[in-house]
């Protein structure tokens, strides 16, 4: 049972950057940041989740079924990720291109300590609680200075996969679509450093401050770091309803409003960017049934148009009641990882990107979110984000785009350059 307390909080938006800094005294930390953002599913305006009690750390093999159990298990607050390459316990598929990361392909751990801000109040939640611990740390909160940042030298990004290379594998791509092999996939590329040491807190603050976006996670487990801008939800569970929010559509945004608007118009109507969606809407559709209540899956919003810093984004939302037979892992199973990120249809897409992409995806486009101890979950899809192994002194961002009949290959190059503009311009 944890121990609770309610806090009233004067300036929320300087005790979410003193938590923030607070938290980097422990080995594993989880901060999600909704930055405000209008959004219609959203429980927290912040959650920070520190110091294991205990945890979850394995690679692919049977790693549904471990999280399962782990979770039914603690029947508590659980925070962590799914990396991409948990597909390869869903279907008979692997995963062999270069790891530079060497991240677990799972991780997940029940917290100590969490706190929860909604407004203007602060909720303290405890596992083990000594004599005054809340008011300890509180105070310790609230007198938190921000961090002195490390000094480093200049980094040196360089992009895995050149630009003429990139033309020929998306020309493949559309081979294998004109051929019926698929009809959409996400093809991505690492952009990485190597040799390179980064201060992931102010690298995080830095990203977050020029993108605000909705799902800001700022994640350490010892030496491994996440540092995450993402707009999109993966996946989150209330009660017996379950709601996806698939991104596919991408603008360039403009200081000019006269021209932004134009963009943002020319993304409403543009038939590529519509295709792309609805086929992944559809995609979703078709993962959410199988764990659905009868003639329960409905799109909800259709291409909706969500402006963020950086682009203008299609953004539809996708929702079905849990059939009470499924787990809550089972939910999370029959729909990773995202649509958005794989393409359609589903297996036949991810064989072809292991086989065009170079390197191994990992935690990119998995999800990181955390369970409730009723069962309930939220889960954003890992873009927009800077991964770091401190030992190996390793950072990598990736990016991509979905390519489809009408895709143009130079046109989705410039896409890709759009996506990593935040990520390059934070490491650089």
């Amino acid at each position: 049972m944890r121990a609770s307390i309610h806090k009233q909080i004067s300036d929320p938006k300087l005790l979410k950057n003193q938590l923030l800094n607070w938290s980097q005294q422990f080995r594993e930390v989880v901060f999600m940041d909704s930055n405000k953002y209008p959004q219609r599913y959203s429980n927290y305006d912040c959650l920070l989740a520190v110091d294991a009690f205990t945890s979850l750390k394995t690679d692919s093999h049977n790693a549904f079924e471990s999280l399962k159990q782990y979770q039914q298990t603690a029947k508590d607050w659980v925070f962590g990720y799914l990396s991409y390459d948990l597909k390869n316990d869903i279907e008979p598929l692997q995963s062999s291109n270069f790891d530079g990361l060497e991240f677990p392909d799972l991780f997940f751990f029940q917290p100590k300590k969490i706190f929860l801000l909604k407004d203007n109040q602060l909720e303290m939640h405890y596992l083990s609680l000594c004599d005054d611990e809340f008011e300890i740390d509180y105070n310790e909160i609230v007198k938190t200075q921000k961090s002195k940042y490390q000094v480093v030298d200049k980094i040196k990004i360089r992009q895995r996969i050149p630009e003429n290379s990139y033309i020929q594998k998306v020309s493949k791509m559309l081979s294998h679509i004109h051929l019926g092999d698929l009809y959409e996939a996400n093809f991505c590329m690492e952009f990485y450093a190597e040799n390179t040491s980064i201060d992931p807190l102010e690298k995080f603050q830095k990203l977050n401050e020029i993108s605000q976006p909705p799902f800001a996670v700022f994640f350490k487990n010892n030496k491994h770091f996440l540092l995450s801008a993402s707009p999109e939800r993966y996946l989150k569970k209330e009660r017996d309803l379950l709601i996806s929010q698939p991104i596919k559509g991408t603008a360039k945004r403009f200081l000019d409003p006269f021209e932004d608007e134009k963009s943002k118009v020319q993304l409403i109507s543009d038939p590529k960017e519509r295709a792309e969606n609805i086929m992944i809407t559809d995609l979703v559709r078709n993962d959410l049934s199988h764990t659905a209540q009868k003639s329960s899956v409905q799109v909800t919003e259709l291409c909706g148009i969500y402006s963020f810093m950086q682009v203008h984004q299609m953004i539809s939302t996708v929702t079905s009641k849990l059939d009470p037979q499924y787990s809550v892992i089972d939910a999370l199973r029959t729909t990773f990882p995202m649509g958005s990120m794989t393409g359609a249809p589903k297996i036949s897409a991810m064989k072809i990107i292991d086989q065009l992409e170079e390197s191994k995806r990992g935690l990119y486009s998995g999800a990181v979110g955390y369970f409730t101890p009723n069962g309930d979950f939220d889960f954003n899809v890992v873009i927009r984000s800077i991964l770091y192994n401190q030992e190996k002194n390793y950072v990598s961002f990736s990016v991509g785009s979905a390519i489809t009949s009408l895709s143009s290959p130079e046109k989705e190059y410039e896409e890709c350059l759009l996506k990593a503009k935040a990520m390059r311009e934070v490491l650089e």
